[in-house]
């Protein structure tokens, strides 16, 4: 097939990862794959580096200018699936597919658990104008189901697969040594664009009331919120505790050295690649109940969950797998077990190749 991702987004976070991962993955299963981006995106600089076509259109806004430019390219080149991830690149591919006469099928993948708006413009856009619906998590494909009305037939749960050698769990020691940590301390973590929604601030509240000695936290990532939350960690004297390590092209290296890992979202998820990738590591996981967490963090089993914003509650289950390292590793085992029997790289690859051959024809 000759598949064409769209992503009008110029951040850089979990969904143009997965874009770039499920480019790759039908690449070698021999498919023709590219990306349609604005020139200004982050995901139009890294998907070369990777491997993947991409090709430089203005739509990043909608507009006419991003509608005529998908409309000629697509109009120019054969394509069998336009996968869509954002709004405006949806509403722009739509709208340039219903004007031609040999468009190419729509699959639109929902990364996130935001409401979808029950109005006829969008609902023309979620079912007439789209071959079918990816959602990132079930929770997220019941609730278009049960919210705005739509075919059940038309939607399907694909969370991201995780490579489970890349995301191997490794002697702690070695990993901390190799990173230039201390190999001595303990280590919560979490590894996230510094967005607001994913709730770094509630974690460095939660770890600074922690009494614990010869616990660190780690800040993984890049964003918006960097300094926000550089000056709440200086302000709560957090210096000393607390290490913001910027992004990381080896997020792996970083999930190996730690003892828990700590995800406190409170919206916008679906089920969060770094969750997985944290379970594949044998990592015992502290989240909440946003999204689609809860179907892979569940609760007493894979991980702790508590209620998205709840500081005290935060720190109490950190407290209690900071002090527990027989639950912590039943918890890792069972975390390793799902995610390796679940949620492979593979088979996401299987389950998307599968709707986009079903789409075509």
């Amino acid at each position: 097939m000759i598949i064409v991702h769209s992503e009008a987004s110029c951040g850089w976070g979990g969904q143009e990862i997965r874009i770039i991962e499920e480019s790759l993955g039908m690449q070698d299963r021999g498919h023709q794959v590219s990306i349609l981006c604005p020139p200004e995106s982050r995901i139009y600089s890294e998907a070369p580096k990777q491997g993947v076509a991409v090709v430089a259109l203005p739509i990043g806004r909608k507009n006419f200018k991003g509608f005529w430019a998908m409309r000629r390219w697509l109009q120019l080149n054969p394509v069998d699936i336009l996968n869509t991830h954002s709004s405006t690149d949806s509403w722009l591919a739509a709208l340039a597919c219903a004007t031609l006469d040999c468009p190419p099928a729509i699959v639109r993948t929902r990364h996130i658990s935001a409401p979808v708006a029950n109005n006829s413009p969008t609902r023309w856009l979620y079912t007439r104008a789209t071959r079918h619906i990816v959602t990132t998590g079930e929770a997220l494909r019941q609730s278009l189901i049960k919210d705005n009305g739509y075919p059940s037939k038309m939607l399907t749960s694909v969370p991201t697969g995780i490579d489970p050698q890349r995301f191997s769990p490794a002697d702690k020691v070695v990993a901390r040594q190799q990173l230039g940590l201390a190999p001595q301390k303990r280590y919560i973590g979490i590894v996230a664009t510094l967005r607001s929604w994913k709730g770094h601030r509630y974690l460095v509240d939660a770890f600074s009331r922690m009494t614990l000695p010869n616990w660190h936290l780690l800040i993984v990532g890049d964003g918006p919120k960097k300094e926000e939350i550089r000056h709440q960690v200086e302000s709560l004297g957090l210096q000393e505790r607390v290490t913001l390590v910027g992004q990381q092209s080896n997020p792996e290296a970083w999930f190996r050295c730690l003892d828990l890992f700590c995800l406190p979202s409170y919206a916008n998820e679906g089920v969060p690649q770094a969750v997985l990738q944290a379970m594949m590591t044998g990592l015992p996981i502290v989240s909440t109940t946003a999204g689609a967490i809860s179907e892979v963090v569940i609760d007493g089993k894979t991980g702790l969950i508590v209620s998205p914003c709840d500081v005290a509650a935060l720190q109490a289950a950190l407290t209690k797998l900071a002090t527990d390292s027989v639950l912590c590793e039943t918890l890792g085992g069972n975390a390793i077990e799902i995610a390796r029997n679940r949620y492979t790289r593979e088979a996401m690859l299987d389950q998307m190749e599968s709707i986009f051959q079903g789409s075509v024809g």
